[in-house]
């Protein structure tokens, strides 16, 4: 004789895709969600989209949104002389998505952060998702040609394969 149907209990939530117990006090609805998403911004039409993206998800998901923009100097300009132009021109693009961050997130009620690093994108965001334990990373797609043939920041987060990754067009 067999038992009759068993609520069903979601993926990966136990270490097997099948039914359980409703019983088990391993799962507390609401609770099964991301509680952390980090978004990388950098000002361009794809990353502004996966910011609104992400914060519709950290609206609907009940999660924290962390939005990350990573300045790079290039090598040829700190040898010309330029760096610190370039580290002004840095901060203020910083300061203004950080503005438009918290205009939006204000309006929806999300619980957001910005932070403005300087480095290399891909490590830096790597290393902030682990820092903070973010469940999930949202970045926008590139629009640059050479990226098709190098491979892009999104590809290349993908790989690294530590999260689940959304590339927003």
């Amino acid at each position: 004789m067999t038992a009759g149907p068993r609520p069903w209990r979601g993926f990966g939530q136990d270490g097997h895709n099948g039914p359980v117990s409703s019983l088990d006090p391993g799962f507390e609805s609401g609770t099964d969600g991301p509680s952390l998403i980090l978004v990388g911004v950098d000002g361009s039409r794809t990353s502004l989209r996966a910011a609104a993206y992400a914060g519709g998800l950290a609206r609907r998901q009940h999660s924290r949104l962390l939005a990350v923009y990573v300045s790079r100097i290039p090598a040829g300009v700190s040898a010309a002389g330029g760096a610190a132009v370039m580290s002004e021109t840095f901060d203020q693009i910083a300061a203004d998505l950080e503005q438009l961050m918290r205009s939006r997130t204000a309006e929806t009620g999300i619980v957001a952060e910005f932070l403005s690093v300087r480095g290399d994108p891909l490590a830096e965001l790597t290393r902030i998702a682990v820092q903070t334990r973010a469940d999930a990373v949202v970045v926008g797609a590139s629009e640059h040609l050479g990226h098709r043939i190098v491979g892009s920041l999104a590809g290349r987060l993908v790989r690294a394969g530590k999260w689940p990754v959304t590339v927003v067009p």
